[in-house]
């Protein structure tokens, strides 16, 4: 594989997978459009290796806090930037059960992508691509709207502690619909927050966290089919590349819209998936997707 379409794939990756704006739509269009072909399974597992690197280095003082408090340990997880004293009986009750709310959260998504990740991958990956592809811009617009509609209903109001289990499975379930291209696990999962009353920074950090799980089984289970391949080593020095463009990259995105959501909407975000999604159907339908 051409070591630009290393860099490029490792950048789409990195960016998409943590802006709302989905990475499996955009790596599969852009290898459409421009006609490569499609790395295989090892190179899909190095970037999605790449990206959980990201998360992991970007929230690891959070999660060594979540099991902590889990255990029963004083710690402060909804504002890391005061100190873990004079914690009422209540709040150290919502601390600890953030880690549950999250394993619990997970559920609905493992079992979907252990269902049809597979099939969708057959799915969108197949000789007759071009019919397929109106599915995914549907998607994007689809969700760009269910995201427009969250901004205008939520409240904002609900720190990261402050949610309930009803609020756990709901963002878990809107995860698990991510299995299908176009529909964005981040933008799905923060919309889903703000739905449920959650504040942007709350809705954008337990969409990150709750990320990690899904990123890491799905590395680990492509991983070990990977196992019965043998790849090149031109393959395997492509993969080292990616894992570390798509590390870094993801990292930078991670940090952007964790910064950006604290006071900005997602408005930018919403009408990048109507116009990306329109000018997809539109060159579908004029015949130009062959």
């Amino acid at each position: 594989m051409p070591t630009e379409q290393v860099i490029v794939q490792a950048i789409i990756q990195g960016l998409t997978e943590f802006l709302p704006i989905s990475s499996s739509a955009h790596l599969i269009l852009v290898r459409y459009l421009l006609h490569w072909e499609d790395p295989g399974l090892a190179f899909d597992v190095a970037l999605h290796a790449g990206t959980l690197i990201a998360v992991l280095i970007y929230f690891a003082s959070t999660w060594v806090k979540l099991f902590r408090s889990a255990l029963g340990q004083p710690v402060r997880i909804s504002d890391e930037t005061l100190p873990a004293t004079n914690l009422s009986p209540d709040e150290m009750r919502r601390e600890r059960m953030l880690l549950w709310y999250l394993i619990a959260a997970t559920i609905p998504g493992a079992i979907i992508g252990k269902l049809f990740d597979k099939r969708v991958d057959e799915y969108f990956h197949g000789e007759d691509l071009a019919k397929h592809v109106p599915v995914i811009a549907g998607a994007l617009i689809l969700v760009a709207l269910i995201m427009w509609a969250s901004e205008k209903m939520a409240t904002f109001r609900k720190p990261i502690t402050g949610i309930t289990a009803l609020d756990a499975m709901i963002i878990g379930c809107a995860q698990a619909f991510a299995v299908l291209p176009g529909v964005s696990r981040s933008g799905s999962t923060i919309a889903a927050g703000f739905f449920r009353g959650m504040s942007r920074e709350a809705a954008v950090r337990f969409s990150f966290l709750l990320s990690t799980p899904l990123i890491a089984g799905a590395a680990i289970l492509k991983g070990y089919h990977l196992m019965k391949e043998h790849p090149s080593h031109e393959m395997v020095t492509a993969m080292l590349l990616g894992i570390a463009i798509s590390a870094i990259v993801g990292y930078g995105a991670i940090w952007g819209m964790v910064r950006y959501l604290r006071t900005r909407s997602l408005a930018i975000f919403i009408v990048y998936r109507l116009i990306f999604g329109i000018i997809i159907i539109a060159l579908a339908f004029s015949g130009s997707l062959k």
